[in-house]
């Protein structure tokens, strides 16, 4: 069954999503504090059980320096060679937390420095998470998506935006590390988190992983998608009937097609053209608005599951052509 239009249509489509006026002054102003405070976190060593990676439990300071959980996972010692490691910055999918220390190490055992971070709030549906959401919201569907809608300085994804980039500066700014060669990673609202990155800090994201990405031409998305987080906003709507169009001009600004026009890290998307949750045209849109290099792979036959464990090699094999995993790699 296909629950957007067929592939040809998708590879023609490129809309013209309006931005909305004064986005990279919101931005600007959003970010500026953590970036003149620069990047502040605490790293406590934990054992994971794990013989190859060794692991730290992470608090980095975030939007309004509210503190935000994470694992760092690096190769054990007697794999690394003296030399500064690549990083990842892994972002998590929806109501996903950076789990235990054990789960999510893939990037680590690949030679990389791997950051697994949590987003602010969530953590409590497919993978556990251990940080808050300090500010408040207005009245919204239960979920995350419509928290703080009224408004744009009070939309969660602000915040949740602003986050995933001071994790990004704190990885950077690890002693192992080479600051030049650290990109970003994420499927679904990892995706979206992920773009942003790229987008709000385009000189100091070398690589990008994007699968499947949420919250990408999202006033298409909320008119054909069929199933959560999106309908959350369709209930939303139903019961505010008069909040459509403010609604609309506050996602516009944490619109992942929108502000892709300025990521110009070289970029690896996925879609897939049974995905129920984002539908494909709106992951097109996120993948012609891209403003640096994009390569997109499609998955015809799979829902939101996108390329699974077959675009994991991709992407290994990918992200090392891109960064190497080692200086000289």
């Amino acid at each position: 069954m296909e629950t957007d239009w067929p592939l040809e249509q998708l590879e023609a489509y490129r809309p013209e999503l309006p931005e909305p006026a004064g986005l990279d002054a919101f931005w600007a102003e959003t970010l500026a504090p953590q970036l003149a405070r620069g990047p502040r976190s605490s790293l406590q060593p934990v054992d994971s059980g794990l013989v190859a990676v060794e692991s730290w439990a992470v608090v980095l300071h975030g939007y309004d320096d509210h503190p935000v959980h994470a694992w760092l996972h690096l190769p054990a010692a007697p794999l690394r060679d003296g030399r500064p490691l690549a990083g990842v910055v892994q972002l998590q999918g929806y109501n996903g937390g950076r789990g235990l220390a054990h789960e999510h190490v893939l990037w680590a055992l690949a030679g990389y420095a791997h950051l697994v971070v949590d987003t602010r709030g969530q953590g409590s549906g497919w993978s556990v998470g251990a940080t808050g959401d300090p500010a408040g919201s207005g009245a919204a569907q239960p979920g995350f998506l419509t928290r703080g809608i009224e408004d744009p300085r009070t939309c969660y994804y602000r915040r949740a935006y602003a986050d995933a980039v001071a994790a990004l500066d704190v990885l950077r700014a690890h002693p192992l590390v080479d600051a030049d060669r650290v990109g970003v990673a994420g499927a679904s609202q990892g995706g979206a988190l992920a773009t942003a990155v790229a987008a709000l800090a385009p000189d100091r994201v070398a690589a990008a992983l994007v699968d499947v990405p949420f919250l990408a031409d999202v006033r298409r998305a909320v008119a054909v998608a069929q199933t959560d987080p999106y309908l959350e906003l369709v209930r939303y709507l139903a019961a505010h009937r008069d909040r459509v169009e403010q609604s609309f001009a506050t996602l516009a600004h944490v619109d992942a097609a929108v502000l892709a026009r300025r990521a110009t890290a070289p970029a690896l998307l996925s879609v897939a053209l049974r995905d129920r949750t984002c539908p494909p045209s709106t992951v097109f849109a996120a993948y012609r608005s891209w403003a640096g290099p994009a390569e997109l792979e499609v998955y015809p036959f799979n829902d939101h599951d996108g390329g699974g464990a077959f675009h994991v090699q991709r992407q290994v094999a990918w992200l090392r052509s891109t960064l190497g995993a080692r200086l000289g790699s």
